[in-house]
């Protein structure tokens, strides 16, 4: 980025623009940023504004105290990092009374600086001049020296930072069992690759990061940082104080000593310290970025449309919940049904649904992938059958993730839209709109409640919301938002629009009636023109007064629209979609000094298709017949499913057995893939072979590589060695069908070298 874009950006931020606003409709002055760049901008301005005002906060307190110099104040204007300014202000930092402050108290300074200056003299005799009062010995005297240079090497700036990078670049993480029950213990097994396990902190993936810290939180594991050898420390730690430990001097042993006690009990601990910040702060940050890419890709899933859907989320015992929609996600009717066990109400609970298949036009059947997912999905098969048998039109039925569905359930805003009806009836509500339209419910639901994530319950909970936060913001923006329909989470997340701005506008709506303008908008009360500026564009009027409110052309640009019309000679009606004329008009005859050749081009590229959908068209996987639980499936097998999750390691697919499998990174392509998202994304419908098949543990091996020979044994194992062939980050990482907050994954596992390790990563062998 140019500093003239940066500069232009920070204008717009500073001035209340949001990043969607301004990546869409300020390219001219930005120098056409797009959001993950304006994004990136934002986080920087905000981290160095904090770099900034803890400076002041330093430099204020250092010249409180009488101790500023030029010296220290160029040296914290250079400070590039919070790290370093803390790291310079170390010594003027107020703190308790220490041991060294004490001795100094005591007049032990000129003795330190003694035994530094001349090493040659015997350490006992110097002490013994200062023997007084305070001091009980020469013993006493030397040990207050001591403290006196561990504390000057602690607060060298340099030194500190030295030794940190050092041992970042050098250092390991080990674990072992945090004590003997603890790897006995069957909670305990998930970690148990871990209970005698060290790896580079600089080259640990975030998943066996996040793994290891849950074990240790779970009082599973002890987790130490091991630095390396001690000699390159404290090599550096005597350059720092001005020792030389081959001088051989009278003095040297004792300096030495010192050197050594500096290391053990101040400098490496707070080395190891940092480096378990820094190194759990890398890992949030990749989890998050993990979870960032894989709730993207839900949200901006394929949706199904504006058609009357009937959701059932499934259930045995307490029955599986019914409700229909209408194509505006309307509740029309509710039941519960009980097909399986152990009422077995098998044919009555298809009766009803016919009913009100037949009773309500129902062109779509969602079935939520929980607990006797695969039993109502046959229910729903059955049902689709009987209908095309006898002639009419049957529904199409899809699987969908009911991930955060009772989340969604119990929240306030539920309670709000759907009070009328039981909480146990509101998942099935939930599950039939995200068939609809994935973004507009999902947007409902808290993000790290939608079970996409790696470990987002370990991650802390301002930086997950930040990020989950702005990928929300994007897609909503991606996609545009009906301005008739929207709900008030919805419209929240609008630019420009609060959520006391939003229930506003639906109450508006609600006593108004449906908008037939974006300049209508203005009527809300609080709604003003700043306002106005923020939203507008990415709002969409259905069939309105002017074609343009349903396309993504900001209202300050309608100018630029009249202005092509007249330059072609048609009117609006007939250029909207008419490729050939649009595609012969020149951006750079259209532009002017507001509306620049971005936004002309923007707009052209509108009226082509006017309000398009970016998201992909809407497909559903067929499972196969026969196959609804771990044990039907057999090694070779060639199955459609769907992707639920992608991680660090590969991605999980549901192939309809009520246990997601994994497909290793190692198995996804013939060429190399470092990122699986390079792959697939979560909610694809993919093609996988089955490669291993667990049942004892229900694990499941995938490959995308369906040509690949698979060897028959791996089929159908039982205990004894087969948890030793699973890949170890599936073996703890497998996610478990649960409703509410639905799939904790986790993994576990050793970093891989070379193939034969990723393959038996992926399941092929130990």
């Amino acid at each position: 980025m140019a500093e003239r874009q940066v500069a232009a950006a920070v204008r717009l931020l500073d001035d209340g623009a949001t990043v969607p606003f301004i990546a869409r409709y300020r390219k001219e002055v930005t120098g056409s940023l797009d959001d993950g760049q304006l994004r990136r901008l934002e986080e920087r301005l905000g981290y160095l504004r904090e770099l900034d005002d803890r400076r002041a906060a330093v430099l204020a307190s250092i010249a409180e105290q009488g101790k500023l110099t030029d010296e220290l104040t160029a040296a914290l204007a250079a400070a590039e990092t919070k790290a370093r300014v803390e790291d310079i202000y170390l010594p003027f930092k107020p703190k308790r009374r220490t041991k060294a402050q004490i001795a100094k108290e005591a007049g032990l300074e000129p003795l330190a600086e003694r035994l530094l200056a001349d090493p040659a003299v015997l350490p006992e005799s110097a002490a013994a001049a200062f023997v007084a009062a305070g001091v009980a010995d020469t013993a006493a005297a030397l040990d207050g020296a001591r403290h006196i240079l561990v504390e000057r090497a602690a607060e060298d700036a340099e030194l500190v930072g030295a030794l940190r990078e050092r041992l970042w670049e050098q250092g390991s993480v080990r674990a072992r069992p945090s004590g003997d029950t603890a790897a006995t213990s069957p909670a305990a097994q998930k970690f148990r690759d871990y209970f005698d396990f060290s790896e580079s902190l600089a080259q640990m993936p975030s998943h066996r990061v996040l793994a290891v810290l849950r074990g240790e939180k779970e009082q599973v594991l002890a987790l130490t940082v091991d630095p390396g050898e001690d000699g390159p420390y404290e090599v550096m730690i005597a350059e720092a104080l001005g020792v030389d430990l081959a001088a051989g001097a009278a003095a040297t042993p004792w300096l030495a000593a010192t050197v050594g006690f500096a290391w053990r009990t101040r400098l490496s601990v707070s080395a190891s310290v940092d480096a378990r910040v820094r190194l759990k702060m890398r890992a949030e940050q990749d989890a998050v970025t993990v979870f960032a890419r894989n709730l993207k890709d839900l949200l901006l899933a394929p949706p199904a449309g504006n058609r009357a859907t009937l959701g059932l989320d499934p259930g045995f015992r307490t029955g599986v919940k019914v409700a229909v929609v209408d194509g505006t996600g309307k509740v029309v009717e509710t039941a519960t049904i009980y097909p399986h066990p152990p009422q077995k109400q098998w044919d009555a609970a298809k009766a009803v649904l016919a009913a009100l298949v037949a009773r309500h036009g129902v062109e779509l059947i969602a079935v939520g992938n929980g607990t006797a997912s695969r039993e109502t999905d046959a229910l729903a098969a059955e049902l689709v059958a009987d209908i095309g048998a006898a002639g009419g039109t049957a529904p199409t039925k899809a699987m969908v993730s009911e991930a955060g569905a009772s989340v969604y359930s119990a929240s306030a805003y539920a309670a709000h839209e759907l009070g009328a009806l039981d909480v146990t009836l509101r998942g099935a509500v939930s599950i039939a709109r995200r068939l609809q339209d994935p973004l507009a419910e999902l947007v409902k639901i808290e993000p790290k409640s939608i079970g996409v994530g790696q470990y987002q319950h370990d991650v802390a909970p301002a930086i997950l919301a930040r990020s989950l936060g702005a990928v929300v913001e994007d897609a909503v923006h991606a996609v545009g938002v009906d301005l008739n329909t929207a709900s008030v989470p919805l419209l929240a997340r609008v630019s420009g629009i609060s959520e006391s701005l939003a229930e506003a506008i639906v109450a508006h709506r609600d006593e108004a009636g449906r908008f037939t303008s974006r300049a209508a908008l203005l009527d809300v009360p609080r709604l003003g023109p700043k306002a106005f500026e923020q939203c507008a564009g990415f709002l969409r009027i259905r069939d309105g007064e002017d074609p343009l409110d349903g396309s993504g052309v900001h209202p300050e640009s309608y100018p630029v629209v009249r202005r092509i019309l007249d330059r072609a000679g048609v009117t609006l009606a007939e250029i909207i979609g008419n490729q050939r004329l649009l595609r012969g008009l020149k951006p750079g005859e259209l532009a002017d000094e507001r509306f620049g050749v971005p936004t002309v081009t923007d707009i052209l590229a509108e009226l082509e298709k006017p309000g398009r959908d970016p998201r992909p068209a809407f497909t559903t996987a067929t499972f196969a017949d026969g196959v609804e639980k771990v044990a039907d499936l057999k090694v070779g097998m060639v199955l459609e499913g769907v992707v639920t999750n992608v991680a660090a390691f590969g991605a999980f697919v549901d192939v309809g057995v009520h246990q997601d499998g994994l497909v290793h990174v190692s198995a996804m392509s013939d060429r190399f893939v470092s990122d699986p998202h390079e792959v697939v994304r979560s909610g694809q419908v993919v093609r996988v072979k089955v490669v291993d098949v667990d049942v004892e543990r229900q694990r499941i091996g995938l490959s995308l590589r369906l040509g690949d020979d698979v060897r028959p044994d791996r089929a159908n194992r039982g205990s004894g060695g087969a948890d030793r062939r699973r890949p170890k980050e599936q073996r703890s990482a497998q996610p478990n069908r649960q409703k509410g907050n639905d799939s904790r994954r986790r993994e576990s596992g050793r970093p891989g070298g070379a193939m034969a390790q990723a393959l038996r990563e992926a399941g092929f062998g130990r």
